[in-house]
């Protein structure tokens, strides 16, 4: 009896991925904008139009860049397969980006569904790797450097930077070897790992009984068909007239063929990834590299296991938290650019500590810095605002997030030749 129930469980999930009535305040609009189901079907549009240009790619550096090309100018509306597939691949990492932080705000990250708030992690995580690896396909001047100048970070990791360097690239420059790499996990690997993990990731949320609510919203329910399914359509009609509009507008860039014995000046990183650059401009590599984002991603994984489940379905956790949230995006776009110029034109701490090693000078020293003024801000919201553990949380991934959007910014248009400050009509 209990096999048959569990049988009936499992053929449930594969005949409908929802259940026949959810809580009508979990499908209202602006309980998740739809982000988690446009993910979805910006993933199958990738599929799509990977599969199609996969039949006329070649993965060579001496044929990609001319496949491409015959592509945009040859094939029947080749160029637009392509345009959707790049304006689908840089929603799909904004998208699953806004996804993520709406389930942190909305603290649906704790039991019962802290696994599936990992298994989210991990397909961002995912997301962001399968655009980086179709960012060198085209094998022009844009990627082959953006590729270069990303894997390079990989060598400010201790002991095994060196080795992931020439695992990556298949040798020590990017070369075919590392166009191959890339196509192979860019069409096979990842989205085999990306389809099995969202397997599990609806099925944990079917499991958990749908999107997170304030228990007081659970009841009334309502049928899935037509209430939930309606607007699921309409959502996804939109997403794709977007989509194909954009695509029918811009062309995907390509600049000239690849030249790796000429640098563009500057040479950045792919935008998602632009952050980490302009910090590392700021702090020692080792920091801005490997501490600050370890320390950001083992905290999101660390916390739902760590605290007491939190106000699931209240976005923010309460009003004070919302007030609070709001005052640390404001201090962080207002301070992070301050910072930056500060450090740009005032502070130089390897000029002033000659006898210092850089890691104490440019690593260990803006760190304390920043941990100081992270420490006062924090005792302040906790001493004015009685804020509690998690409201404190909420301000400290405000700021994290904020900044880190702020640092990209600042890195894709006002970074300019010897990445010397600039203003965007400089350029």
């Amino acid at each position: 009896m209990k096999k048959e129930r569990e049988s009936s469980s499992y053929r449930g999930f594969i005949f409908h991925l929802h259940p026949p009535k959810v809580s009508e305040a979990s499908i209202k609009f602006n309980r998740t904008f739809g982000l988690g189901g446009m993910a979805l079907l910006l993933f199958v549009l990738q599929l799509l139009t990977g599969l199609s240009l996969r039949m006329a790619y070649v993965p060579t550096p001496a044929e990609a860049y001319d496949s491409i090309l015959y592509i945009d100018n040859e094939i029947f509306f080749g160029g637009f397969i392509r345009n959707i597939h790049y304006w689908s691949g840089i929603f799909f990492v904004i998208v699953t980006f806004l996804h993520f932080v709406r389930v942190f705000y909305s603290q649906a990250i704790f039991v019962p569904r802290r696994i599936n708030w990992i298994i989210g992690m991990g397909l961002f995580i995912l997301t962001i790797f399968s655009n980086f690896t179709g960012y060198l396909l085209p094998w022009d001047q844009l990627s082959y450097w953006a590729v270069t100048v990303a894997t390079n970070m990989l060598t400010y990791i201790p002991w095994f930077g060196d080795w992931m360097l020439s695992v990556i690239r298949g040798g020590n420059d990017v070369g075919s070897a590392t166009l191959l790499n890339f196509y192979n996990f860019h069409t096979g690997i990842l989205p085999i790992l990306m389809v099995l993990l969202m397997i599990w990731h609806f099925w944990k949320v079917r499991k958990a009984k749908g999107v997170a609510v304030p228990a007081e919203n659970v009841k009334p329910r309502v049928p899935t068909n037509s209430d939930l399914l309606l607007k699921e359509l309409v959502v996804g009609l939109i997403l794709f007239a977007f989509i194909f509009l954009l695509s029918a507008l811009f062309s995907a860039p390509l600049q000239e063929r690849a030249n790796p014995a000429f640098s563009p000046n500057p040479a950045k990183a792919p935008w998602y990834f632009m952050g980490i650059q302009e910090l590392l401009l700021h702090i020692h590599p080792f920091f801005a590299f490997i501490v600050l984002p370890l320390f950001f991603f083992a905290g999101l994984m660390w916390l739902p296991f760590a605290i007491k489940e939190g106000n699931q379905g209240t976005w923010f956790h309460s009003e004070k938290g919302l007030k609070l949230a709001i005052q640390a995006a404001v201090l962080s776009v207002i301070f992070t650019p301050i910072a930056v110029l500060i450090e740009d034109f005032l502070l130089h701490f390897e000029l002033w500590m000659p006898a210092a090693p850089n890691a104490v000078s440019e690593g260990l020293i803006p760190m304390l810095l920043l941990l100081g003024s992270f420490t006062i801000y924090l005792w302040v919201i906790r001493k004015k605002y009685k804020a509690n553990i998690y409201e404190i949380i909420i301000s400290l991934f405000t700021i994290f997030i904020v900044s880190y959007i702020v640092l990209t910014i600042i890195g894709i248009w006002f970074r300019g030749e010897g990445m010397q400050f600039i203003w965007p009509w400089q350029n």
